[in-house]
């Protein structure tokens, strides 16, 4: 009984480090995507200001992700990820030259054009790899003997490319909401325009995704629309509709939080319907989370440690967000 707790534990952890990465990020990477329809000089400088405190502290969610992921479940480490190299690769090298160039742009004003090119196309590659990688476990990989059995680009897919797309414009509108809530003047007024575009954007790509979903495993198809269980499912999209109303409800109010908040909102019922199709799976119809857990005696090993670093790095997050509450002005917060 112990280690099938210990298990679910592991799994919620990993789980709300990915939503927490997918929450914090999604808005940093929402701004690369958007970076190119931005003027030249105060609305890109506020928009890199608004996340200057924040971007890189964000990224430790995914590290503990992925950490997590290999310690407490090392099976399914080692068939995901070489189910995924290219896609990770790709991942990895977007994040380092928008990092790169987010620190460059302001010491090498000669060459900023060249920094703001990178620091969008590193967003878009980072957040298009990412939405591919979802799409790819959710449809599933090839199994045999616990290890991965398929090819180089198994991973791409309609489904999958359609997922990726999904993913970029629901960051472009986490993005957009962001900036709203942070900036102000003619950069708050184009986030706003944005953000209603991007809020039909996303509800279209999530309603093809959702449509989608279902008929790739009959699985899918029972958790969602088979009853009793469609009677508790029914609710997330209901829950959509609501988050969505509230979305343009608040633009067109010119609330500066709500639709922040209704973005997010929107990631949340995402999140939760595909662990309401995958579970118990770690891995898509090969893997439980129980095949995949490593011994009781690991799991308790680093439970120790999760609880005293998770709430570390939860107390750290919010304090940096609470000392930069403010608005990002052109030369930094105020």
């Amino acid at each position: 009984m112990i280690s099938i707790d210990l298990t679910i534990f592991w799994a919620a952890v990993i789980g709300f480090a990915v939503m927490a990465y997918v929450v914090m990020d999604g808005f940093d990477l929402g701004i690369g995507i958007l970076f190119p329809s931005f003027a030249v000089g105060d609305e890109r400088d506020q928009a890199m200001n608004s996340i200057a405190p924040v971007w890189d502290g964000n990224e430790t969610w995914l590290v503990m992700g992925g950490g997590g992921l290999l310690a407490a479940f090392p099976l399914a480490y080692a068939i995901l990820l070489p189910a995924t190299y290219p896609l990770m690769i790709a991942m990895l090298l977007g994040l380092v030259f928008r990092g790169v160039a987010f620190e460059f742009r302001w010491r090498d004003a000669g060459h900023r054009a060249l920094w703001d090119m990178a620091f969008s196309l590193g967003s878009v590659v980072a957040a298009l790899a990412q939405g591919i990688t979802l799409g790819a476990i959710l449809q599933g990989v090839r199994v045999e003997n616990d290890a991965y059995a398929g090819g180089w680009l198994d991973w791409l897919s309609p489904f999958s490319l359609l997922t990726g797309i999904a993913v970029v414009i629901g960051y472009a509108l986490l993005g957009a909401t962001w900036l709203i809530w942070k900036t102000e003047g003619t950069s708050q007024r184009h986030a706003r325009r944005l953000a209603f575009w991007l809020g039909l954007g996303t509800l279209a790509a999530l309603a093809a995704v959702s449509a989608m979903t279902p008929f790739l495993h009959y699985d899918y198809w029972r958790r969602w629309f088979a009853l009793p269980g469609v009677l508790l499912t029914a609710q997330v999209p209901l829950l959509v509709a609501i988050c969505a109303a509230t979305l343009f409800w608040g633009l067109k109010r010119d609330f500066e939080r709500l639709p922040f908040a209704m973005a997010l909102a929107l990631f949340l019922l995402g999140f939760l319907g595909l662990g309401i199709s995958i579970y118990p799976y770690i891995v898509p119809r090969a893997v439980t989370i129980w095949d995949a857990a490593a011994p009781p005696e690991s799991q308790s090993f680093m439970l120790v440690g999760a609880l005293v670093i998770v709430p570390v790095i939860l107390a750290y997050t919010g304090w940096a967000y609470w000392v930069f509450r403010g608005k990002a002005g052109v030369h930094g917060y105020h």
